[in-house]
This record gives structure tokens, sequence and C-alpha cells, in this order.
């Protein structure tokens, strides 16, 4: 089963794709409420290339490692990636007037309710937007 789920980003494109794929900032939004966070990033934005974040419960009751690999990048426009559980996820990301419109599809876990994991997707996409809408708010008053 695939879950598709959108998010338009009022930001420009650059300043998306820099913050999807910069380990820092991943640490920064990477987290799907707010008693959870991203302690470790990896990214090597390749075809064959890996990435890896280390997700953790801020009480240090639960973490897990979200991994996989890119097969396929297109800067700028999308990132495909195969999950360490065989699953499979496509990015895509369009510039329009209004920002930076997010598409992802993604194949569904087993163990999780569907809806579970959309509104745990779109968590983490909300988070996104936030981090960037407000990096960009910040740079753009210096």
């Amino acid at each position: 089963m695939k879950i598709i789920i959108e998010k338009l980003v009022n930001a420009d494109l650059d300043a998306v794709w820099g913050a999807w794929n910069n380990p820092e900032d991943i640490k920064q939004w990477n987290a799907a409420s707010d008693d959870w966070h991203t302690t470790e990033s990896r990214v090597d934005l390749r075809d064959g290339g890996k990435f890896s974040a280390r997700m953790e419960a801020k009480d240090g009751s639960a973490g897990f490692d979200f991994e996989g690999t890119y097969t396929r990048v297109v800067p700028r426009k999308l990132i495909e990636f195969k999950l360490e559980d065989d699953r499979t996820v496509k990015v895509e990301f369009a510039e329009s007037e209004d920002g930076t419109h997010i598409t992802e599809t993604f194949d569904a876990e087993t163990v999780n309710d569907p809806e579970l994991q959309r509104l745990g997707w779109e968590s983490i996409l909300d988070a996104f937007a936030a981090h960037v809408e407000a990096k960009a708010v910040g740079q753009g008053s210096q």
C-alpha cells in the first residue's frame, strides 16, 4: 500500500533542498512530536549513497535508526530511496510562486495502522516546513 502526503513550504527551492539534505538541519526538524528528536544524521546524497537518522525519545525510553540507500537523486527535483526493510520512498520537490511543494510517496509498513503512519510522516513534514520557514525569516531579517 502506498501512502502519499503533500506540503507547500513557504520558502524557495534552494532553501528547501538544502534543509532536507543537510545533517545539521535534519537534526532540527526530523521528529513527529516534541517528545522525540534526531540525535545523529548522515547523508551521502547520490545514487547508491546511504543515509541514516537516529531518532530517540527525549526521555531515553525508546529509539531507532531510520536508514536506507538512495536509488535515484535528481538535484532540486527528486529523491528516491529504499529503506532497510525494502520499502521504497519517493520525494518530489516543485517550486511555485507560493513556495516549494513537496510530495512524499512511501510504502506502508505492516506493523502500524496506515493512518497512523500517514499522520506521523505528515507531522515530520510539518516540522520540516516550520523549520525552513523560520530559518528563511531569520535569514531575511539580517
